[in-house]
């Protein structure tokens, strides 16, 4: 949705700050803060994060490319 706020300064500089360090347009960032902060009021704490477990923790197989979106593909079908 489209709309028209005011934003002092300080807090307009930090979110296009951390539209340019996480690549998100600055709307995104804004959305977000705001959301974290709407939700953060009701319950008295913002969400924390999600942990992810990593098993095995050996990396990326040898010879996989991760920025090879064919490649992936080939080798989640099984193909070598």
């Amino acid at each position: 949705m489209r709309t028209t706020i005011n934003i002092d300064d300080a807090a307009l500089a930090a979110a296009k700050a951390r539209a340019a360090e996480t690549g998100k347009a600055l709307g995104e960032v804004v959305s977000d803060a705001l959301r974290i902060a709407l939700i953060g009021s009701r319950k008295g704490e913002p969400p924390k994060p999600i942990q992810l477990p990593v098993i095995g923790g050996g990396g990326v197989r040898p010879g996989v490319d991760l920025n090879n979106n064919a490649q992936i593909q080939d080798i989640l079908d099984g193909v070598e």
